[in-house]
């Protein structure tokens, strides 16, 4: 198997699926967090501020439509982009009311170019009517919801005060399976505080049982001011290194099944949000160093499935 083919990258996934150029067009819509608002907590997850994952959310973002039209001009003339997926990123993206959300994704209705809405969310977040609402895109647009999984352990999900606990996720899914033409990927991290490799890999063989048409894996990385920064300063958490962590991810992709689209395997963190670990900022060197040890392996995704 040629290297570029031992794992179902998301870039090939578009272009076959497509015929160009995909990009996907990343916005803060102005939502909140249950997790965050106190609803269920104010503290939000241990490692989260997502001024480090949206750069919308660090510049103030301004209407729904501009963020857009910045995005995909850009896409344009770095990449080369034709078409675009609209991803409503920032915090919880069903956590409001349905008029609100019909009224925020519907701007994307306002581009001709737009080809796909990919909506993150928690799985404690969603319920029939939302479902519904999201499906009813899907007569013109590709659609996906994802879902922030992170682990199956509940004492991990605890830990890092996700405040929802792995039937949530459970519920979810069988949720949205009813609606055949949502897509459904899945975030995991690998190195959360208290998981062993093995721990992780469980998580790679649960998820494996399902029918996922993507996932997404990020290394954990300490954001300065979180949670996890202090426990890592206090000396009570201690980040995965490079090669540890390209053992486990290539070991987990042997799990999923061969057709669940790779939409994510690293990470990126701007300078001035990362405190560690350093190597989070050499993205290229990690997905060679992926691809490598899967080589040298002679393994691939799906290769360890029943």
């Amino acid at each position: 198997m040629e290297k570029k083919g031992r794992y179902n990258r998301f870039s090939k996934y578009l272009k076959e699926r497509f015929g160009c150029r995909v990009y996907k067009v990343s916005i803060d819509a102005g939502f909140s967090c249950p997790n965050k608002d106190g609803k269920l907590s104010k503290d939000g997850c241990i490692y989260c501020d997502n001024r480090a994952f949206s750069f919308n959310t660090r510049i103030s973002p301004g209407p729904i439509k501009a963020q857009i039209e910045q995005g995909m001009s850009f896409a344009r003339e770095r990449y080369g982009a034709e078409k675009f997926i609209v991803y409503f990123q920032s915090c919880t993206n069903t956590y409001a009311p349905l008029e609100v959300l019909k009224k925020r994704y519907d701007i994307i209705r306002e581009f001709e170019d737009i080809v796909g809405i990919s909506i993150s969310t928690r799985p404690d977040c969603v319920n029939g009517e939302i479902l519904d609402l999201i499906e009813d895109y899907s007569r013109e647009y590709e659609v996906w919801i994802e879902y922030g999984l992170q682990s199956i352990h509940n004492e991990t999900l605890e830990l890092i005060n996700r405040q929802h606990l792995y039937r949530d996720f459970l519920k979810a899914f069988k949720q949205t399976r009813k609606r055949k033409k949502i897509n459904i990927c899945v975030h995991v991290i690998i190195g959360l505080p208290g998981e062993t490799k093995e721990k992780i890999l469980a998580t790679a063989k649960e998820l494996g049982r399902f029918k996922l048409e993507g996932i997404k894996i990020h290394p954990l990385h300490i954001i300065k001011g979180t949670k996890l920064y202090e426990l890592w300063q206090a000396g009570r958490y201690r980040p995965l290194e490079l090669d540890t962590y390209v053992e486990i991810v290539t070991g987990f992709l042997e799990y999923l099944r061969p057709n669940t689209v790779i939409q994510r395997i690293s990470a990126d963190c701007p300078e001035e949000f990362l405190a560690a670990p350093l190597w989070i900022r050499e993205k290229t060197l990690v997905l060679n160093m992926i691809d490598k040890k899967l080589a040298e392996n002679d393994t691939f995704q799906g290769a360890k499935r029943p």
